[in-house]
């Protein structure tokens, strides 16, 4: 039995280590795919044409990304809890976001969600109609995509780009002048 333990404990410590290796590889093959593949006006997109992230290797966001953060932490945290990663009676996105598309997304947050089982009921409101979330979604996406692919830490990032005028006159326009 001597022997058998400290055995077993380096058989765990592989695996963990390979499980680690794996999960990287895997974040890495996400943030590949989601990697811009057009920008217009400080606007990023990746090849399907779906809003995405730029993250320079400093740790310097997009605007967007960064706006994602403030909306998200302004409109989405209270369920959601802190950094997307979930609450007791809200899931967390950043698991969803590894599984859910764009259009997935855009309709869940739109059009609500209802799931009944196992004596629970979880409800996702109808936001469709709220301007302070739906004129921002695309920046609330590509900030929980960038958490859901391990592309950006927990937390508000520390550098961003400036906010484009163009980003301005667009959110006057969903959200009307000041």
């Amino acid at each position: 039995m001597a022997r058998i333990l400290p055995a077993m404990k380096k058989s765990a410590r592989l695996r963990s280590a390979l499980a680690t290796i794996l999960l990287l590889a895997a974040g890495a093959a996400l943030a590949e795919n989601n990697k811009p593949a057009s920008s217009k006006d400080g606007e990023y997109y990746n090849a399907n044409g779906d809003p995405t992230y730029d993250i320079s290797p400093d740790g310097k966001v997009d605007w967007r990304t960064y706006s994602g953060y403030l909306r998200y932490s302004a409109e989405c945290l209270r369920c959601h809890g802190p950094d997307g990663l979930g609450s007791s009676y809200a899931p967390n996105l950043t698991d969803s976001l590894t599984r859910l598309t764009y259009s997935q997304f855009l309709a869940t947050v739109a059009g609500g969600k209802r799931d009944l089982g196992a004596g629970e009921e979880k409800v996702m409101p109808s936001l469709g109609a709220d301007s302070n979330v739906m004129c921002f979604i695309d920046d609330i996406y590509v900030y929980l995509k960038a958490r859901a692919d391990g592309a950006l830490p927990r937390g508000r990032p520390d550098n961003h780009a400036p906010k484009p005028k163009s980003w301005s006159d667009a959110e006057d326009a969903c959200m009307g002048p000041e």
